[in-house]
């Protein structure tokens, strides 16, 4: 049912994402081929490419790159933001490319802490609508649809609003590990939000709980808190086939402060028997309070050792996949 393939989000610091321009960059970082490597390495179905790769690219390069996609047995998916800026330049990468789907982020908020924007959270979501309002007609004449993207910032209600808002061809790209930063559960976010569902990133977490809430630290997926396969089967009650993407998590971990008081700031009521299901995830796979949650890049670790960490991850996650037939 899912297409699995890669996204380059778990690998930023092999592909040359992170650090870039810094003292901390990866000298050696892969870039565009070396992902392209890595997806044929793990057999991947879906490849969602990052829209800054592709934005110098002429015509006749980018429709190259889309044939080399296709003849590799791959869907393309162009993936954009945050922050929610040039949306026109993703819609050319996908025609170049032949993509159909073109994944958003929403806004930079992550942790689920929209307190820390201010009287800027609303700005924000005006920006989204105001977005999704100018450039969904011109992706419709394209055949494009917008997945747009639970990035530890938007609960389920809300998604589903910017879509049935946005038009015909806005839906949701549901990331698998991202409602536990909203105060959500994942399979009953799933469930929700599962008619709308155009794009799928299966990410994981190992939660370390604190006196503020809960870390969420990044592990491979399937070796973490999220369930999988009742994610699936909800999706699967909606969809025969849909494009999905692996990514671990950041390596930088996500603290969800979610009881401190203010945290809850700019949400709608919520109540215990909706809030209860979202801490009993976070209880199924923890790691325990004193254990060292930091990744190499947080230790700063050699780059070697950082890029050994993110392909030994992303390497795993795929077994794990396969051994669950998901891949």
């Amino acid at each position: 049912m899912l297409h699995v393939g890669l996204n380059p989000y778990g690998l930023t610091f092999h592909l040359g994402l992170q650090g870039a321009g810094t003292s901390r960059r990866n000298p050696a970082g892969a870039g565009l081929e070396g992902f392209l490597a890595i997806a044929v390495e793990l057999g991947a179905r879906t490849l969602e490419l990052h829209n800054p790769w592709l934005t110098a690219l002429s015509e006749e390069e980018g429709s190259a790159l889309g044939e080399r996609i296709a003849g590799l047995g791959m869907t393309p998916v162009i993936s954009l933001g945050p922050p929610l800026e040039g949306v026109d330049s993703a819609l050319r990468s996908a025609r170049l490319v032949g993509a159909r789907i073109i994944r958003l982020g929403l806004s930079p908020v992550l942790c689920g802490d929209r307190a820390a924007c201010g009287p800027q959270w609303a700005a924000m979501v005006g920006h989204v609508r105001a977005t999704l309002g100018r450039f969904a007609p011109q992706a419709m004449d394209l055949g494009i649809a917008f997945a747009i993207e639970n990035h530890q910032d938007f609960g389920s209600q809300e998604l589903i609003d910017f879509a049935t808002e946005g038009g015909a061809n806005v839906g949701i790209c549901i990331d698998t590990g991202n409602p536990l930063a909203v105060g959500e559960e994942p399979v009953a976010f799933a469930r929700k939000v599962a008619p709308l569902v155009r794009h799928v990133h299966l990410k994981d977490y190992n939660a370390q709980w604190t006196d503020e809430g809960y870390r969420l630290v990044r592990c491979a997926i399937g070796d973490g808190c999220v369930p999988f396969p009742e994610i699936v089967a909800a999706l699967a009650a909606h969809h025969s086939e849909l494009t999905a993407s692996l990514e671990p998590g950041a390596l930088e971990v996500r603290h969800v402060r979610l009881f401190r008081p203010e945290w809850w700031n700019e949400y709608a009521e919520r109540t215990v028997r909706e809030f209860a299901p979202c801490l009993a995830a976070a209880r199924r796979s923890r790691l325990e309070e004193a254990a060292d949650w930091r990744t190499p890049w947080e230790k700063n670790a050699p780059p070697a050792e950082i890029v050994a960490y993110e392909l030994a991850m992303i390497r795993r996650s795929a077994a794990n996949m396969k051994s669950l037939g998901l891949m």
